[in-house]
């Protein structure tokens, strides 16, 4: 191996041992993978470039062009040239793969799972540094400038979440650079022959260099201060030795079960993404015995800002031991207790598990996934919802607005009341207008619940409050009282600010996420919930209770709303029924409301009369597995269909080769002597050219070694020998040989023999005394197929590397470095 081959090969090393770091982002190894292929495939490019002899920006092009083409591989659209060619469509999907890794970016928390966006743009990042190191290692021969695109790499993480880059990674990417930085200079001193100590002493070539080796230690000596300093000063060491001894995932009471990063999604913009999806997906199935479920719930937004309601990180233990009592299961309330089963699809791609409220016990989960009794969610720090199944118990109450006017006010010095009912920062126009609206609806009430229920009837249709997903914008500078006074919104507005308003009031409100009723299908009991199901509502803390869910949405623009008598439907045209049981409401037209997927213009989750219910997929992948199975079967017959093909090919027009008389040999010799070869002659040679063709391809399927260098009768003489053919078979070939050998030198080839019996007396003969295995293969997988597609690669290859020779020559005559000598 050259030089620049064997320094293409450790620059494309030393980028993907720079780009480590990445690994603390991502939850999987997928990214990884795609990089390794895309710096493959880039240093492919490079190396085939630079053994064609191009310069130095031809090379640069081969390797985009390589980067784009496995870019658009991996990230396809469906509309490539060849599946693989990229076409203005495939342009047009990358950047809606930006937009889409740019709201994942503010979406998401670390680790994140595996999005199409995020990684392309990974993918597309390590690529295009691995062309900058390969350009300045190897074409520029300046690897020391290559450390900055490396360093470009692990900078990415630190500026996402510092605290998520441990140590490991960073000492990988320092090795990497320094093996690129000894690689050079090896390269270097080998060019020029002999080492040169400095003290006049010729030295063997891998003799050490006392210059070099003191470099080697000083880099060293780097590496361990910039990694042990951090370690040892406490002023350097905020957060990179807590991470080093933390234990995440330990499930003690403590809080040390929180996972470090988990649950850092910001679950409005995670599921914004889907808002004007044309797609129905199904996401769970669930069964469950309840008669009628409230909402399932999956995550809790608590942190109040000008902007609305963001999540922070859930804290709780590992969710398969024994779970904290929920408040409501000390209450006199009638409640009850049922199970349900949930099986997720493999499209529901977050870190959290839906569950009903006041779960009690949950199944089928292993300890790398957490239960949070204050928020009442299940989370991972590590596992993404996607094919999960599992069960669980949870306590259905029926709460009624007398039990909850009986419930006493949370005092002031109350944990839940400092924690939940926190404002944010805001003008004094903004504070007065917040302040006017509650004091007006509040005014008369008398207790916590009244004062809920005067805010909640607020966002009734009479008020001026419409459904839609086009929201409208205002000047005001925050985007609650852009909908408090504009009152158009969705299911994620009207949730915020319910829960605004509520702790403006003094009373802890906070809002959930999760999934409506669904649609029940032909089984009873289980529902189908798809992406039109999600859903954003609003939920109250009352002392003795615990946390109560008031859906401020209008219930006749979302599928599947429950309603009950101490949260009726305000907009109803007749007074709600006093019910203890939730209620379900649902409008002819209705769609499902939730961040993602809510469009009353659209009815896509209601079906249509005498339509059935969507039936959960089955796992595809057996599909997948059979028609792979197909098409790798089909691939491997190519060669003995081929081969078969041929040989009847050959053999038919040798065998229909009609017996000449003898007597007519020698006047159609004299004719050709006059006028020319005969069709019939020249037909006869063909045949027998052919014969002999198939003869050699059939020695080759036997295993016997065939020399193009050897006469017909040579090759005959040499096969009747080494085979000990059977008098048959070596008189058939016999006949081979001498038809070819007329066909080659005589004037007249031979016309009476047949040729297609004598190869299958031949091929016969060879198969007695051949193996099982070879017999096998020979039918099987035939090895002259086999060496003519080999042969047939090495002459397209000759052919394109002489295309690229030329190429090359043009290119250089066209070198900007060439047209300016020549002006001189």
């Amino acid at each position: 191996m050259s030089g620049r081959r064997r320094l293409g090969l450790v620059a494309a090393a030393a980028t993907m041992m720079a780009a480590a770091p990445i690994s603390t982002i991502y939850a999987s190894w997928t990214w990884l993978v795609q990089c390794i292929i895309a710096v493959g495939v880039v240093c492919g490019a490079a190396t085939l470039a630079r053994s064609l002899r191009a310069p130095v920006w031809l090379q640069a092009l081969a390797m985009a062009a390589g980067l784009l083409l496995i870019t658009t591989w991996m990230f396809r659209s469906g509309d490539e040239f060849l599946g693989l060619l990229p076409s203005p469509e495939t342009f047009a999907h990358f950047g809606t793969l930006g937009t889409q890794a740019v709201e994942d970016m503010r979406g998401y928390g670390i680790p994140v799972p595996d999005r199409d966006g995020l990684l392309f743009f990974t993918v597309l990042g390590v690529g295009g540094v691995a062309v900058v190191v390969d350009l300045l290692t190897v074409g520029l021969r300046r690897p020391a400038l290559a450390g900055l695109p490396m360093l470009a790499i692990y900078s990415v993480p630190v500026a996402i979440y510092p605290e998520s880059v441990p140590t490991l990674p960073f000492v990988i990417g320092a090795v990497g650079y320094l093996w690129l930085l000894v690689a050079d200079n090896v390269e270097r001193v080998r060019r020029f022959g002999r080492r040169f100590t400095g003290d006049g002493r010729d030295v063997d070539v891998w003799a050490p260099s006392p210059l070099a080796a003191a470099g080697r230690r000083l880099a060293v000596v780097g590496v361990v201060a910039a990694v042990a300093i951090p370690l040892a000063v406490p002023t350097f060491s905020s957060g990179l030795l807590t991470r080093l001894t933390q234990t995440t995932g330990a499930g003690e009471g403590n809080g040390s079960g929180r996972g470090g990063n988990a649950g850092k999604v910001d679950l409005f913009s995670a599921l914004s993404g889907q808002l004007q999806s044309t797609e129905t997906v199904p996401y769970l199935t669930v069964t469950t015995n309840e008669p009628d479920p409230y909402y399932l719930r999956f995550g809790v937004a608590d942190d109040l800002t000008p902007e609305g309601f963001r999540n922070q990180a859930p804290n709780g233990r590992p969710a398969n031991t024994e779970i904290q009592a929920p408040p409501v299961a000390g209450t006199r309330l009638p409640q009850t207790t049922y199970s349900a089963r949930i099986k997720v699809s493999g499209r529901f791609d977050m870190p959290m598990l839906p569950v009903y409220a006041n779960t009690t016990t949950i199944a089928s989960l292993d300890s790398a996934w957490f239960y949070d009794p204050s928020l009442q969610i299940v989370y991972s720090n590590r596992r993404s919802a996607s094919d999960a199944e599992y069960s669980f118990t949870y306590i259905s109450a029926q709460y009624t607005a007398d039990a909850l006017r009986g419930s006493p006010d949370l005092a002031p010095e109350s944990t839940i009341r400092q924690q939940y009912t926190q404002l944010p920062d805001l003008t004094a126009e903004q504070q007065a207008e917040v302040e006017r609206i509650v004091d007006a609806r509040t005014a008369d009430a008398a207790n916590q619940y009244d004062a809920v229920r005067a805010l909640y009837e607020y966002f009734a249709k009479d008020n001026g409050f419409s459904y839609s997903v086009q929201t409208k914008t205002g000047s005001s500078g925050s985007d609650l009282l852009d909908f408090l006074t504009n009152k158009t919104g969705y299911c994620q507005q009207y949730a915020t600010a319910l829960a605004w308003l509520v702790r403006e009031a003094g009373i802890p409100a906070r809002v959930a996420f999760g999934f409506t009723k669904g649609s029940e299908t032909a089984e009873p009991g289980t529902y189908t919930l798809t992406n039109q199901n999600l859903h954003a509502w609003t939920e109250v803390y009352f002392e003795g209770f615990g946390w109560v869910p008031f859906d401020a949405t209008p219930a006749s623009d979302v599928a599947g709303s429950v309603r009950g008598d101490w949260a009726p439907d305000v907009d109803a045209t007749e007074a709600p029924t006093a019910s203890a049981a939730p209620t379900t409401s649902v409008s002819p037209g209705a769609v499902s409301s939730g961040a993602p997927g809510e469009r009353p213009e659209r009815d896509t989750d209601e079906l249509p009369p005498g339509a059935a219910p969507i039936a959960p997929q089955g796992p595809r992948w057996p599909w997948y597995a059979a028609a792979g199975a197909i098409v790798l079967l089909a691939l491997l017959a190519v060669p003995a269909v081929l081969r078969s093909s041929t040989r009847r090919r050959r053999s038919a027009p040798a065998s229909a080769a009609t017996v000449a008389a003898a007597t007519g040999a020698g006047e159609e010799a004299g004719r050709m002597s006059i006028l020319g070869p005969s069709p019939e002659l020249e037909k006869s040679r063909r045949d027998a050219h052919a014969a002999w063709a198939e003869m050699l391809d059939t020695m080759i399927d036997f295993r016997v070694e065939v020399n193009p260098a050897e006469t017909p009768r040579n090759t005959v003489d040499r096969l009747t020998r080494s085979e000990s053919l059977s008098p048959e078979a070596a008189s058939a070939a016999a006949v081979l040989g001498g038809a070819e050998e007329h066909a080659r030198y005589a004037r007249t080839p031979l016309t009476g023999s047949d040729l297609g019996g004598a190869l299958a007396q031949l091929r016969q003969g060879l198969s007695v005394h051949a193996g099982r295995r070879v017999r096998m293969q020979a039918v099987l997988m035939p090895p002259s197929v086999l060496r003519h597609w080999k042969t047939a690669i090495g002459d397209r290859y000759a052919a394109v590397v002489g295309l690229f020779g030329r190429w090359r020559d043009a290119a250089l005559r066209l070198s900007p470095r060439r047209l300016l000598a020549r002006s001189r």
